[in-house]
């Protein structure tokens, strides 16, 4: 599936959201096919680790969203950008949307038990970083220049 792509945008044709997901139901459907399909780990433990991550990685995403819509800017990165958030979550990581889905992606693979999945995250995080996160700094360079310089400065990429 693919986005249509604004020519003032990062130019990312495949919603992110998707990358977390392909990965995740590839893992999780190799888990029934190979031997190596648990963390050994005490399922209530895994569930409760799980629930945690995917509570901080939906609470970092909601906030980062809702304050794009609060300030009046679009979301999906197939869709110009009008201004660069340094609030909120901007204020400690520059991609907590992607921050916030890696966390989900890793509650999923605890809480589901399926460290095939989770071996794919580093994967996803690269696909991402290259794929996505690198178009977006290339445009908001292009776009805001030294406003978006002085922030990449200030504030990490990831945490």
């Amino acid at each position: 599936m693919s986005m249509a792509v604004e020519p003032d945008s990062a130019g990312v044709r495949f919603p992110p959201p998707f990358i977390y997901l392909g990965a995740l139901l590839l893992g999780l459907t190799a888990e029934r096919f190979v031997t190596l399909r648990s963390f050994g780990i005490d399922g209530w433990l895994l569930v409760a680790t799980g629930a945690l991550l995917f509570v901080a990685g939906a609470a970092m995403m909601l906030a980062a969203a809702g304050l794009f819509r609060r300030l009046g800017t679009n979301v999906p990165p197939s869709q110009p950008t009008t201004l660069i958030a340094t609030t909120g979550p901007y204020r400690w990581t520059r991609n907590p949307m992607y921050l916030g889905m890696a966390l989900v992606y890793a509650s999923l693979t605890i809480g589901f038990d399926g460290p095939i999945a989770f071996a794919l995250l580093p994967l996803v995080l690269i696909a991402i970083q290259t794929q996505v996160i690198a178009r977006e700094e290339r445009y908001l360079e292009a776009k805001f220049g030294d406003d978006y310089r002085r922030y990449k400065t200030e504030v990490r990429r990831w945490l």
